[in-house]
């Protein structure tokens, strides 16, 4: 019998919560841990992106919570400010089922930090959000009172490392009480960030989710080579060829962002972007946007595949491989969450087969496409040649012989015999591969209805 949430017996106002969210089953995460929070103990929760963790520890600390004490009694870092308006959208939803007002503050780099100060001689919140930088500010401050806080979530822990915020997490968790439970979080713990964890974490509870596949296999996983052909152009028959709910286009740098926004703008398209270049005012001004529906193209950096949750992205398109071959794990799954369907597409040049590879060899598999009169169709293999020039383990027995023969000491003449008729069952096979390779678009092209959603 499956696990509900009913088994934990939290707060009523918190179950009201999670209905009119329709969530029932806990995830493996949530079922894991919540129990291990709620007995008080630090967790170390290793999980991919989308598998539940923000619940995670949301539920047994709200669950933990004294509504009738005005003091900080929980603070979460999180390493990007998108992040850390999620989870504080999070949280409100929880909180406004409950009877009692619940006072929770997000505190994120580039807002007003002086309004924020004459807020907390008034009153601390009871549950802090925010981003590690400014947290720390407000600490050293001695604005924000965290001495009272007894629980400290590290969300997304190995991008507050790759960041540079760890020694901010260090002046905040220095400040909290001696009894402080902490909660980490994150898609992979690296190495660099366990010297952090054994110093804080005694004793913690480990739990890792491995994935059942590196992307979920709802996920239609495309490939599809550039070969000199105007990156734009393709994005654009992409993305209009079909019926896209909600299309999410990464690139590396913020330049080359704003060129497909620009781009896809001058042909009449309504797009948002989202990169480091907008101020605070604008990445939430496009964030409510985006979450209301108003764009159905939206281009992004790395920043957002890790920082932002969308709900119903239909589409994820990477006009190049991330130079952090993790991120494109991230990117990848903003799309086919919760078990709805999802198409993701990578275009690539010729000079990037390498990334490709090593893609493959993280265990993410591609079926090959080609744009071609105006659809996406199945292609062959880009390691076709790979698996078919392996020697001569195909030739006749004829050929084999005489290949035997070519490590003799044989007439003069005899080897250029052997390399005519090598070079000749080479372009023999060649035309049988076309003439097959022929037949199967021809009989796909006429069976196939397929297009692209």
């Amino acid at each position: 019998m499956p696990s509900t949430f009913k088994q934990y017996n939290l707060k009523p106002f918190i179950m009201d919560a999670l209905d009119e969210l329709n969530f029932r089953e806990p995830t493996a995460i949530q079922e894991k841990i919540i129990p291990e929070i709620r007995k008080g103990r630090s967790v170390v929760g290793q999980s991919a992106t989308g598998s539940g963790k923000t619940h995670a520890f949301l539920l047994p600390i709200f669950d933990n919570l004294d509504v009738d004490t005005l003091e900080v009694q929980a603070v979460i870092t999180t390493p990007s400010r998108e992040l850390a308006y999620q989870i504080y959208n999070n949280a409100k939803q929880l909180a406004k089922h409950s009877d009692k007002t619940i006072h929770i503050a997000n505190y994120v780099g580039g807002t007003d930090k002086v309004r924020q100060i004459e807020k907390l001689k008034n009153e601390q919140p009871q549950i802090v959000i925010g981003t590690p930088g400014r947290i720390s500010d407000l600490i050293k401050g001695q604005h924000l009172q965290v001495h009272t806080a007894t629980q400290l979530v590290i969300d997304e822990a190995d991008m507050t490392l790759d960041l540079g915020f760890l020694n901010d997490i260090d002046n905040i968790a220095a400040s909290f009480g001696k009894d402080v439970q902490m909660m980490v979080f994150s898609a992979t713990i690296p190495q660099k960030l366990k010297p952090f964890l054994k110093k804080y974490l005694e004793n913690p509870y480990v739990e890792n989710i491995p994935n059942r596949t590196v992307i979920s296999p709802t996920i239609d996983n495309w490939l599809i080579s550039t070969k000199g052909q105007n990156k734009n152009d393709l994005i654009y028959k992409l993305i209009t060829m079909g019926e896209p709910y909600l299309v999410l286009i990464f690139a590396n740098t913020r330049k080359r962002v704003e060129e497909i926004y620009e781009f896809l703008r001058n042909q009449g398209l309504k797009v948002g972007i989202v990169s480091g270049d907008l101020t605070p005012r604008e990445r939430k001004r496009t964030m409510k946007q985006i979450q209301n529906l108003e764009f159905q193209y939206v281009v992004a950096t790395d920043l957002a595949a890790r920082g932002i949750d969308i709900e119903g992205v239909s589409d994820v398109i990477n006009d190049d491989i991330p130079e952090d071959l993790e991120y494109f794990i991230h990117r990848v799954g903003r799309t086919g969450r919760n078990n709805m369907p999802g198409t993701a597409v990578t275009l690539y040049a010729p000079d990037e087969e390498d990334e490709i590879d090593a893609l493959e060899k993280m265990g993410i598999s591609f079926k090959p496409k080609v744009i071609r009169g105006g659809r996406v169709e199945d292609t062959y293999d880009r390691n076709r040649r790979k698996s078919h020039r392996r020697g001569h383990d195909k030739l006749e027995p004829t050929m084999i012989g005489m290949i035997k023969k070519k490590k003799r000491n044989v007439k003069p003449g005899y080897k250029n015999k052997i390399k005519q008729e090598l070079k000749r069952n080479d372009e023999m096979n060649r035309r049988i591969q076309q003439r097959e390779e022929g037949r199967r678009k021809r009989k796909s092209k006429k069976n196939s209805s397929q297009r692209y959603r």
